[in-house]
Order: C-alpha cells, then structure tokens, then sequence
C-alpha cells in the first residue's frame, strides 16, 4: 500500500482523535472530534493527559490547535 503523506499529517478522522487548544478564556480544552469526550483543563500537560488516556496513548491522534479551541457542549454524538 503506498501513502501519499506520513500519518501524523493526515487528517484525523478516527473517533479517538483529540484536538488540544486554548479556549477564549486562556483554559486548555481536549475535545475528540465526535464532540461526545472532553474538558477543561488547568494546564496543557492536564489536557493531554487525558487525550492520551481516552484514545488508547496514540501520540498521532492528537493535534494541536494553534487558534482559538471552544469547548462544544451543545454537539450531539452520530448515531
């Protein structure tokens, strides 16, 4: 099979994928991109933290947010 990029760039679309960010208060938010796990966090360390423990300790499925990262209570999971 050939990949066209290293997985670490390509988009994540798996559940157990994290995104990592700051919010517009300055607090660290880890939400996977489903929008069904996440928090706000004291410090980046805390955030990633749990990123790694909720998608099984998968480096690559973390990204980090450079702009602003809103925590979204409000999304439902798919069915």
């Amino acid at each position: 099979m050939i990949q066209t990029e290293p997985p670490s760039l390509r988009p994540c679309s798996n559940p157990s994928c994290f995104r990592i960010g700051r919010n517009s208060r300055g607090h660290w938010v880890a939400q996977d991109e489903q929008g069904t796990r996440g928090g706000l966090f004291i410090d980046r360390k805390q955030a990633l933290r749990f990123a790694m423990f909720e998608n099984g300790n998968r480096p690559q499925a973390v990204v980090m947010v450079p702009g602003v990262l809103e925590l979204d209570l409000d999304r439902k999971a798919a069915a």
